[in-house]
């Protein structure tokens, strides 16, 4: 049941995110809204990055970031993180589909250079690595779009572009 429901939430997490990156402008791929702010290329790119997350936690009972050394997708075309972005959702799906429950409750560790940071559940780290997390930057990039006179696409409901 934990999963299934797990499940449900995956997926309609990644249909708004893949909706919201769709409308990302390929002529306006370096625009950022502020000098200390991701241009809206590296945005998405960090978005769909973290979509691995569901592997990094389900696969191993610890991650041991190197922020020197971590690859990321910064630089790609809207082309090809569209379908980096599908292809890692396939990916957690088959990872969360392969897993019982008691997998869900496995403690997980986060450590950063060696050092931990973070140790809890591996249903907690899910939700905080990838869903809230993406959910976060998701709500960004819902920003720069709203910036660039793009219209915003639903998420959880209608949004002010569907009210016309």
């Amino acid at each position: 049941m934990a999963l299934e429901s797990l499940l449900r939430e995956y997926y309609n997490e990644m249909r708004g995110t893949r909706r919201m990156l769709e409308r990302i402008p390929t002529d306006r791929y370096e625009w950022r809204p502020h000098p200390k702010s991701f241009t809206i290329g590296d945005l998405a790119a960090h978005i769909v990055d973290s979509v691995d997350w569901v592997e990094h936690i389900f696969a191993h009972d610890e991650f041991d970031f190197d922020p020197r050394t971590y690859p990321t997708s910064q630089g790609a075309s809207l082309d090809k993180l569209l379908a980096k972005f599908d292809a890692r959702v396939a990916a957690g799906h088959a990872t969360i589909t392969a897993l019982d429950d008691d997998a869900l409750h496995a403690l997980w560790r986060l450590k950063v250079l060696g050092t931990l940071h973070v140790e809890r559940t591996k249903v907690d780290a899910i939700r905080d690595f990838t869903f809230s997390h993406i959910i976060h930057h998701r709500g960004q990039l819902s920003v720069y779009l709203r910036l660039l006179d793009v219209p915003v696409p639903s998420v959880y409901g209608p949004s002010a572009d569907d009210q016309s």
